[in-house]
C-alpha cells in the first residue's frame, strides 16, 4: 500500500487536489484560446476522455477576454496559464478556477502581489509553475541548470505568497529531463505541505513522452509524491489522459479499469494471442471496475496466472479454458473463447 505524503487539500473548481483526494489527471488545449468554438470543442473532448481539469494558454488580452464565454460553455475546472503579463491574470481571475503563473517571467513582486489579491478576492488557488527552462536569473546564475535552482525558486515564491497571507497553493517543478524533475520534487517535498502538480515538460512525441512520464511520474507516485498530474505529449489531447490514467493504474496508485495481463510473444504460444488481446482491449475499454484479467497463450504460465486473476483465458492448441477466480467455467474452441471471456468480465464488473 502506497502511503502518500500528507498535503493541504485545495479546490480547483469542484475538483479537490491534495489531502485524501484522488490524484487528478489534466491536460491543456492547443487552440488559440480566443477561438472560443475551437477551445470549447477541445475542452469537451478532454471531458469525454476522462480529464479532471483543463488548462488554457492566455498569451494576450483577446485570450483573457474570451475566458468568460469558454467557461459558460464547459464544465471542466479551468486553469489560466499566465506568462509575462500579470494583467492577463487579473482579467482571467474573473472567469477561471485557478491561476498558474511562471515566476521565471513574472518576477516583479508587486505584479505577483496583484495576482494574489485577485485570487484572494475570488477564492481561487494559485499554481506556482516553476519551469527549468525559464528560471529567475538569480537562481539560474547561482545554481545553474539544476534541481536546486528549481527548488530555490519554488521556496522563494511560496514564502512570498505566504507573507501575503495566501496559502491556497499548488506547486510544479518541471524539467525536460526525468532525473532533474524527480530530484526537484523529492528535494522540495519534505519542506512544505502544499499539493504537487507532477509533470515532465516538453517530453516529446507519444512514445518518448510515455516512457519519460512513466519513469519520472511513476517513480514519484510510488514514493507517495504527487496530487495532480499532466502528461506532456506532442500529439492529440486524449492521449495525455489515456497515458496519465494508465500510469496511475499500473503504479497501483489508482484502481480504475482492467489490469490486462498477457504473456509476451514467443515460440511457445499456441494461439493468435496478439489479435485476441487487441480485441479484448477494445471490447472492454468501457469497463471501469478494478479487475485483474489474464490472457495467456501457452501451458507454461497460463494456469498459474489464471489462478490469481479475476477472469482468465488459458489457451492451448486450438482450444482453451475460461477461468473465473481460478475455477474453470468453460472449455471451448479457440474461436469461442474471447466472447465467453468478455461476457464473464462484464458480468463480474457489474457486481463490483
Amino acid at each position: 500500500m502506497i502511503k502518500r505524503y500528507p498535503t493541504k487539500k485545495i479546490f480547483v473548481g469542484d475538483v479537490a487536489v491534495g489531502g485524501d483526494a484522488p490524484i487528478s489527471v489534466q491536460s491543456m488545449t492547443y487552440s488559440d484560446t480566443h477561438n472560443v468554438a475551437a477551445t470549447v470543442e477541445q475542452i469537451n473532448r478532454l471531458h469525454f476522455a476522462g480529464a479532471d481539469i483543463v488548462r488554457v494558454a492566455v498569451p494576450d488580452m483577446e485570450d483573457a477576454l474570451a475566458l468568460k464565454a469558454i467557461k459558460e460553455q464547459t464544465s471542466l475546472p479551468l486553469v489560466a496559464d499566465i506568462h509575462f503579463n500579470y494583467k492577463l491574470a487579473l482579467i482571467a481571475a474573473e472567469s477561471v478556477d485557478c491561476i498558474r503563473f511562471n515566476p521565471g517571467n513574472i518576477s516583479d513582486k508587486s505584479k505577483i502581489k496583484e495576482i494574489v489579491k485577485a485570487c484572494q478576492e475570488r477564492n481561487l488557488p494559485i499554481r506556482i509553475g516553476v519551469n527549468a527552462g525559464s528560471l529567475e536569473k538569480e537562481f539560474d546564475d547561482k545554481y545553474g541548470p539544476t534541481a536546486e535552482a528549481m527548488v530555490a525558486s519554488a521556496e522563494y515564491n511560496i514564502k512570498y505568497l505566504e507573507d501575503l497571507g495566501f496559502d491556497d497553493i499548488k506547486i510544479s517543478l518541471k524539467a525536460s529531463d526525468v532525473q532533474r524533475t524527480v530530484e526537484a520534487y523529492r528535494m522540495l517535498r519534505p519542506k512544505n505541505h502544499y499539493p504537487f502538480h507532477l509533470g515532465v515538460t516538453e517530453a516529446g512525441t507519444i512514445f518518448h513522452a510515455t516512457v519519460k512520464s512513466a519513469i519520472g511520474l511513476g517513480t514519484l507516485l510510488l514514493e507517495g509524491i504527487g496530487d495532480t498530474m499532466r502528461i506532456s505529449i506532442t500529439g492529440e489531447l486524449e492521449e495525455e489522459i489515456k497515458v496519465g490514467r494508465a500510469i496511475l493504474k499500473d503504479s497501483g496508485v489508482a484502481k480504475d479499469g482492467l489490469n490486462i495481463i498477457s504473456c509476451p510473444t514467443c515460440g511457445r504460444i499456441e494461439a493468435d494471442l496478439v489479435s485476441a488481446v487487441s480485441e479484448i482491449e477494445e471490447r472492454t475499454k468501457h469497463i471501469k471496475a478494478p479487475l485483474d484479467v489474464s490472457v495467456m497463450g501457452c501451458v507454461v504460465n497460463a494456469i498459474g496466472e489464471a489462478k490469481h486473476a479475476d477472469v482468465a483465458i488459458a489457451y492451448g492448441k486450438g482450444k482453451g479454458l475460461v477461468m473465473v477466480k481460478g475455477e474453470v467455467v468453460a472449455n471451448l474452441d479457440e474461436k469461442e473463447l474471447v466472447d465467453r471471456f468478455v461476457s464473464e468480465v462484464e458480468n463480474m464488473a457489474g457486481k463490483v
